[in-house]
């Protein structure tokens, strides 16, 4: 795949994920908050299904997508991604970048949106914050995808197993979110969405802008004494002038 067509690919999918966002953010809002759909459901198959532990492992899988644990992991996927000092360190200020400028146009969201949390005595962990979208969904999310996009640019087709491992590792943090009680369901599709479309955004604009050679870490073609000028003619080198 070419830098144009990943770049289409990567706008084609932010924006899709960017309109979901935007007609669940509505609906949302339409409801005052109020759980939706299966929202109820969730959360009370959750509280029928908590022995000591499947929630400790909860809890252990939700405070990976807080933290330090994504911005490491995103420095991380940085490292993978660049093929030269200055370029692994490059990706992971860029990775970085992505990563906070999404999290502060989420908090924005959850201002905006003010959506309340699950009742406090359903809770099996900390939290703290309005509800929607999730933070800890979409920060893993996002995580999650860098570290895929680094993986793929250094492997691309043979690291299958290890992308279903990262994505999975991002779908489980949300999941635990809801799990525990902290979250609906659709707070956690609203992570998911908006990480998707943030993370469209950020590659778009890389693949565009940045120089092909910043990640692939190509060397540039040394430059010939003879470009642009005949072939000599062995035949001539020495011969007497006319």
């Amino acid at each position: 795949m070419n830098r144009r067509d990943a770049a289409d690919l990567a706008g084609t999918v932010g924006l899709g994920a960017w309109v979901a966002f935007g007609v669940l953010t509505i609906v949302v809002l339409g409801h005052d908050g109020a759980p939706l759909w299966t929202d109820d459901g969730f959360l009370g198959w959750s509280l029928g299904h908590r022995p000591d532990v499947a929630r400790a492992l909860a809890r252990g899988v939700t405070v990976t997508g807080s933290g330090v644990v994504p911005y490491a992991l995103t420095v991380l996927a940085g490292m993978v991604a660049g093929r030269t000092v200055r370029r692994r360190m490059g990706a992971a200020a860029l990775g970085l970048a992505c990563l906070v400028m999404g999290q502060a146009l989420r908090y924005g969201v959850m201002e905006a949106v003010r959506r309340p949390r699950p009742t406090h005595a359903d809770w099996a962990a900390s939290a703290g914050g309005w509800a929607f979208p999730s933070g800890h969904s979409t920060t893993a999310a996002l995580t999650a995808g860098l570290l895929i996009v680094a993986v793929s640019l250094r492997a691309p087709s043979g690291a299958t197993p290890l992308r279903i491992v990262i994505g999975g590792w991002g779908v489980l943090v949300g999941l635990s979110r809801v799990y525990l009680g902290v979250h609906w369901f659709t707070d956690v599709i609203g992570g998911w969405l908006f990480a998707t479309g943030w993370l469209g955004v950020c590659l778009y604009a890389m693949t565009r802008w940045l120089p092909t050679s910043f990640v692939s870490g190509t060397p540039r073609a040394p430059h010939s004494p003879t470009e642009g000028h005949a072939p000599e003619d062995p035949g001539r080198r020495g011969s007497p002038s006319a």
